[in-house]
């Protein structure tokens, strides 16, 4: 049975696709047909637009592509979709959790025990911090499902 996990943060266009290209490399290192991985912002202020430059040049650093992945918000279609939502700080998992239908409520977590921060006003250590954190959570996701 395929595992299909969503990761979502506020534009889609740092944290949330970094966790996606990082578990997708995972999954495939770890050779896991049987997940699928993709990513969404609960705000759609970059639809489109690939991921900043900054958390690109970080993942590429690390061998992690994520020149092919376009933001996009979280759509209604999502919570039947996907079987796991990963939030990456705890006023997505609300926001999400508002407008879920009750059936999907089970599927909204969070993606580590604590907030992964928000890199987009910092520097570029906030994109290393960042990375440092859902390597971390990937790892363990991963072995959880």
């Amino acid at each position: 049975m395929t595992m299909k996990i969503l990761f979502v943060c506020t534009g889609n266009i740092c944290r949330s696709p970094t966790a996606h290209a990082v578990m997708r490399h995972k999954v495939r290192a770890a050779g896991r047909a049987d997940i699928v991985v993709d990513s969404a912002g609960t705000h759609g202020y970059h639809t489109g637009e690939g991921a900043d430059r900054r958390a690109v040049a970080a993942a590429q650093a690390r061998g992690y592509a994520m020149d092919d992945l376009r933001a996009r918000p979280v759509t209604h279609a999502d919570f039947a979709d996907f079987d796991l939502i990963l939030c990456m700080d705890a006023g997505h998992k609300l926001i999400l959790e508002r407008v879920a239908p009750k059936d999907a409520q089970h599927k909204i977590r969070m993606f580590d025990r604590r907030d992964v921060g928000d890199p987009y006003y910092g520097g570029e250590s906030g994109f290393e911090d960042v990375l440092d954190q859902i390597e971390a959570a990937c790892d363990v996701w991963l072995d959880a499902v």
